[in-house]
């Protein structure tokens, strides 16, 4: 996020780092850096740290970041080098509940993420491609969660009696509840059809894989040792084409081979796990910062935009 939290100080985050993953904290320092988790550098006794605080709600529970960061550790074990594994802390376990949510660490990864330009280049998508190849042919860690669909069939009714009376919990609120209200019946007929090809999903759970969940190019790092993938909390078992978003936008259709009928699930997966995520962002209490302004953006785009 590019707000620091107002619900966590860096001195929490130091003494939790110190206690669980590195003794000597010389140095912190808060980066405005992603969307939805935030993130430190963490530095002391010649070791540096990129730490993360995820906060609990739609997305994730605290098990599920659990058996997230376990299984890419497990996988980085097993020898796949794409994977920027976290690193466990003195407990054995890889987050540490501090209240406002949960911390993890991995090494600091010397590198940097690629523009969407960079992204585009075919010498890149090729390399991508090859990183997603070798997660989607490993064997699934133990205790690696499956995909679930992230609404259910009563999303669009519930979203309609939410929107149906005046927001005022921030400067945004009434207008995202306005847009919101607006695409209501399209919400309607995108959750039908979600559920739909959930099913077809989960009828071929034999067949799922190793999924990153959102490999786009800001959870790239490319350094000296190569292509490495970042922000491992959405690892899960699913249909490979979850992970095929941006490639395929880049593209890419031919060397992948996907199901349609996977790309559009995982498409709506998408679009209506971040409506739901906005509406309970601005039906909260907001003030209007950077982080807002962007959040409405992102809102609008998922309700104008025509799933594909």
């Amino acid at each position: 996020m590019f707000s620091r939290p107002s619900f966590i100080s860096d001195a929490t985050v130091s003494r939790a780092v110190g206690t669980h993953w590195l003794p000597e904290v010389a140095e912190i320092d808060y980066l405005p850096v992603g969307f939805g988790a935030h993130h430190w550098r963490v530095a002391g006794g010649g070791t540096t740290l990129f730490v993360t605080l995820d906060q609990l709600g739609p997305r994730h529970t605290a098990a599920s970041l659990e058996a997230a960061y376990a299984g890419a550790a497990a996988l980085a074990v097993a020898g796949l080098d794409v994977v920027c594994a976290p690193l466990p802390a003195r407990s054995g376990r890889f987050t540490v509940d501090v209240g406002a949510g949960v911390l993890s660490v991995t090494p600091w990864w010397e590198g940097r993420s690629p523009t969407e330009a960079e992204a585009a280049e075919p010498g890149h998508i090729r390399e991508v491609v090859a990183a997603l190849a070798a997660l989607h042919g490993a064997v699934p860690p133990d205790g690696l969660r499956p995909w679930a669909p992230r609404v259910g069939p009563e999303f669009a009714d519930e979203l309609r009696a939410r929107t149906a009376r005046t927001w005022t919990s921030g400067p945004l609120a009434e207008e995202a509840r306005v847009a919101i209200a607006a695409r209501e019946d399209a919400i309607g007929r995108w959750t039908g059809r979600y559920l739909d090809l959930a099913e077809i999903a989960l009828s071929h759970r034999d067949s799922w894989v190793p999924t990153h969940g959102e490999p786009h190019h800001a959870n790239q790092v490319v350094g000296a040792r190569g292509l490495r993938l970042v922000d491992w909390e959405s690892l899960a078992l699913a249909p490979r084409e979850r992970d095929y978003a941006d490639l395929l936008g880049a593209g890419a259709g031919d060397q992948l081979g996907p199901d349609p009928a996977m790309v559009e699930l995982f498409a709506l997966d998408w679009r209506l796990s971040e409506i739901a995520e906005y509406a309970g962002w601005f039906a909260a209490v907001h003030t209007g910062t950077d982080d807002d302004h962007i959040a409405l953006r992102g809102l609008y785009e998922e309700l104008s935009e025509t799933p594909g």
